[in-house]
């Protein structure tokens, strides 16, 4: 699967653990050498932030997607050129989610597993067929994994969605699984139980 663009979700917060900005912001890096875009939340804190200035720092590609209250409380990257102000948060996470032939999610709270979660669903119902990455730094993802793992073993989620998902611990091994990524089969609604 060819991929230009890589949807990026995180934390707008950095952590408690350094391993966590440097992984983001090599991630910007990354994307700028290997002439990826870079589609992410706009913002100029946190992961975002280190992100959003990786590309910058190698003079890459960057889009940044935020809803318009947010940019009235000054958080937009004012480096990032290309920003899509969006009305809501709905709004943000479609344009996300369509502007990239990949997502990829680092290190993050409540809003970033959200977003996981959500494009994951999309994926097993057919709304889309793009590989997730998830940039497992330093263990961060380890339950998160176990917890899909149990949801399968408990019937809660076919076996063959795990194939949507690659967890590494950095983007030049994500991408090179994305190559030989081929989309799962969507769900069959005629046999749920």
């Amino acid at each position: 699967m060819s991929v230009q663009s890589l949807t990026i979700y995180c934390g707008a917060k950095s952590g408690n653990n350094p391993n966590f900005k440097k992984a983001a912001y090599q991630v910007g890096i990354d994307a700028a050498r290997l002439n990826k875009t870079i589609v992410y939340g706009g913002g100029a804190t946190g992961l975002m932030g280190a992100v959003a200035d990786g590309v910058l720092s190698e003079n890459g590609k960057v889009i940044g997607v935020m809803p318009r209250f947010l940019t009235e409380q000054e958080i937009a990257h004012s480096k990032v050129q290309d920003m899509r102000i969006v009305e809501t948060m709905h709004e943000r996470k479609m344009e996300l989610e369509q502007l990239g032939d990949a997502i990829i999610m680092l290190p993050g709270g409540a809003g970033t597993l959200e977003e996981f979660f959500e494009v994951f669903t999309w994926g097993q119902i057919g709304l889309h067929q793009k590989p997730i990455g998830i940039l497992n730094v330093d263990g961060y993802f380890d339950h998160l994994k176990a917890l899909i793992i149990n949801a399968i073993n408990a019937g809660f989620l076919e076996e063959r969605y795990l194939n949507m998902l690659f967890f590494k611990d950095n983007l030049v091994d994500m991408l090179e699984s994305f190559d030989s990524y081929e989309p799962v089969a969507v769900r069959n609604f005629h046999d749920l139980k």
